[in-house]
């Protein structure tokens, strides 16, 4: 025994007792050496073990939001101490204690069902090479390592060489076939619940890294599924596709009934609850979107025009455009023309001015003279001669 077997040995009793509980009920129905009863007990053990994370998933869904909801502040943080990396580690750490925030928290589920998958292949391995493990017996062993799924034995891998295809009695093409077709709807399982939690479950008003590394990991989980899958016997693949759909239902149970706000999930739910009179709104919220409603329903669509009239559109406005051009550049000689005739009045309005003060100078001397000339006669003044008179 190795130090792996060593470490493992109590998940590999653990995981092989419950394949066995779920075997002797199945057995009651179908053949115990048929596949339909090993295939089955690994497929409910699957189902037990999710059911066991529940409570981690919960915590996981509740991590993300938190996660996806704190990136703004987070890349300002990183922005602000981009040159003091231990001080921007204090404060992403400050951050997450204030918000009650654990970036593991996303990736508990698969950290707790790493270890049973770790023993469940191990545990297969040791039924491939015909070796007892855990509490499986030798005639339990051997009946689960001929049993098949598909015409596949479950101990047989896509890898596996004709000779030991043979020895646990399958065709090489078989086993090849239905691996090749686990795999790839294990990879395609594995793709929708990535895509449906980026286009569904995401708010789409926060720009974020984090949606691009999440972007990314929906299409780099496919991938390492399918390059990882040709080394998996039959039954892990029965496992993976099996926790995979499982996680897809999940998380369209959690995107329907409690998305994430902003989200496109989150806009229809929303809707559905408004139409059946469920949501109770701000009143002055209903009165602004009923008004934008109305004023988007009143608004007149162009309508479509011929060919020929569009054409005539067109010479018209082009004959009132040279019309405005003709009209505007008589308006700009008239313009002109009175600017002209302002500055020539200007210097004319000043020869008045300078004309009427000479005037007044001249008419200041005349009355002086006369007053003079008055002066002057208000001496002895000679009696008119009667004749004059």
């Amino acid at each position: 025994m190795n130090f792996l077997d060593t470490i493992l040995s109590p998940l590999y009793t653990a995981v092989s007792w419950i394949i066995v509980q779920f075997h002797s009920l199945f057995s009651m129905v179908f053949d115990q050496d048929s596949g339909w009863a090993w295939g089955l007990s690994i497929f409910f053990l699957v189902v037990l073990i999710r059911i066991c994370l529940i409570p981690l998933f919960v915590k996981q869904i509740k991590s993300t939001r938190n996660m996806q909801a704190l990136q703004p502040k987070m890349k300002a943080i990183q922005e602000r101490y981009k040159s003091d990396k231990q001080r921007q580690s204090e404060e992403m750490m400050k951050l997450y204690k204030e918000t009650g925030t654990n970036p593991l928290s996303s990736c508990l589920p698969i950290l707790a069902q790493s270890p049973f998958f770790i023993a469940l292949f191990q545990v297969l391995n040791h039924i491939a090479n015909n070796r007892p493990v855990g509490v499986l017996t030798a005639d339990q062993v051997d009946s689960a390592r001929n049993a098949s799924v598909f015409g596949a034995p479950i101990a047989a891998k896509f890898l596996d060489s004709a000779d030991k295809v043979a020895e646990l009695g399958a065709a090489l093409t078989d086993v090849r076939v239905v691996t090749v077709i686990m795999i790839i709807l294990m990879s395609a399982s594995q793709f929708y619940t990535q895509r449906q939690l980026m286009t569904k479950n995401v708010d789409l008003t926060v720009k974020t890294p984090f949606m691009q590394q999440q972007k990314m990991l929906m299409y780099v989980f496919p991938i390492m599924f399918a390059v990882f899958g040709i080394n998996f016997p039959v039954g892990v693949l029965v496992y993976w596709l099996t926790t995979n759909v499982w996680t897809l239902g999940q998380q369209m149970f959690v995107i329907k009934r409690n998305p994430t706000p902003g989200s496109i999930a989150y806009k229809q739910r929303q809707d559905k609850l408004r139409a059946a009179g469920k949501l109770k709104e701000d009143p002055k919220e209903v009165e602004a979107r009923e008004a934008a409603e109305e004023a988007r329903s009143r608004r007149q669509q162009p309508k479509r025009q011929s060919k020929s009239q569009r054409q005539q559109g067109r010479a018209a406005a082009g004959g009132s455009g040279s019309l405005t051009k003709q009209g505007d550049g008589g308006d700009e000689a008239t313009d002109a023309e009175t600017g002209d005739a302002g500055s020539r009045q200007q210097p004319k309005k000043s020869g008045q001015q300078s004309g009427q003060k000479s005037g007044q100078k001249a008419g200041q001397k005349k009355s002086g003279q006369q007053k003079s000339g008055q002066q002057r006669k208000g001496g002895a003044q000679r009696p008119k001669h009667p004749s004059k008179k």
